[in-house]
């Protein structure tokens, strides 16, 4: 079996990206802060930020591939710690993409529909780019460098992500339904637009772009919706009290990183590949039975 290096073992991508990719692969991944074993995966810790140590891992695994995930991917921290994130967002990513292109094996990069203003969509991938927090604004740097490294890097936009809590992260809807379950308030935007994709979905579509891509891709799922709207379904699929649901507006929410209202992803590209993204339901439906 070849050898595929995933980073971000402990990340809620990641995580799901190396159960899938284990029957096909011998599979490597690292971890930094947050130890993680995963049965049938050889897992390493990796400072992905220092290069020589990043080297050093390429030497000594010899990677037919490379799917790259790890990320601080939470705007608000990001827009509070700029220089800390740009090491692992930007910096790191480049020099992986380096390294790609010294090993001539394939790369791919997990990037985010935070690239986007929120003004124009549905975005496709040849959208003009104007992210409007530090998030955003990292990843289209990484974008840009990586491909300027390794012109074939499949750069990945990601969705907003959903499913089961993996042993060390989890996804924005376990605690939406801790909050549902205990019949407390929960405030969703009803002015806030995605097109949400499951965890399993997205590393599916991670492991085709291996295989097709060669520049950018989109893989959002099929629907457009609110958190809102969103909320609702997870009351009606998960069987929850429906009364907690309110719905507010992103003005109504002080946060550190400003948020796009309608960053919804045109991934017609992907889907004509192969990219089969759910129904939102079907998903959420999958996910209960394993609750």
């Amino acid at each position: 079996m070849k050898k595929l290096l995933i980073t971000g073992a402990s990340g809620f991508l990641g995580w799901h990206l190396c159960q899938l990719a284990k029957p096909e692969w011998e599979v490597y991944s690292t971890y930094n802060s947050h130890f993680i074993e995963i049965p049938g995966i050889k897992i390493l810790k990796v400072n992905l930020t220092d290069f020589q140590e990043l080297k050093q891992l390429f030497n000594d695994i010899n990677p037919a591939a490379v799917i790259h995930t790890a990320a601080h991917s939470q705007p608000n921290f990001c827009q509070i710690y700029p220089q800390e994130s740009h090491l692992i967002n930007v910096m790191a990513s480049c020099n992986i993409a380096g390294l790609c292109a010294d090993y001539s094996i394939p790369c791919v990069f997990t990037s985010t529909d935070q690239v986007f203003n929120g003004l124009t969509a549905p975005y496709h991938e040849a959208a003009p780019v104007c992210p409007i927090n530090i998030y955003g604004e990292q990843k289209v740097m990484a974008e840009m460098g990586m491909l300027e490294r390794y012109p074939m890097t499949a750069v990945c936009r990601m969705p907003l992500l959903f499913g089961s809590a993996t042993p060390t992260a989890q996804s924005f809807i376990q605690p939406f339904i801790q909050t549902l379950k205990e019949e407390k308030e929960l405030s969703l935007f009803i002015d806030e637009y995605r097109t949400p994709a499951s965890a399993i979905t997205a590393a599916k579509g991670l492991l085709l772009a291996l295989q097709k891509v060669n520049g950018i891709i989109h893989l959002g799922g099929k629907e457009r919706i609110s958190r809102y709207d969103f909320g609702q379904l997870l009351v009606e699929v998960f069987k929850l009290p429906p009364t907690g649901i309110k719905s507010c507006r992103q003005n109504d929410v002080k946060m550190s990183a400003p948020r796009p209202a309608d960053v919804s992803l045109d991934s017609s590209q992907a889907f004509a590949l192969g990219y089969q993204p759910l129904s939102i339901k079907e998903e959420l439906t999958i996910i209960a039975k394993y609750q």
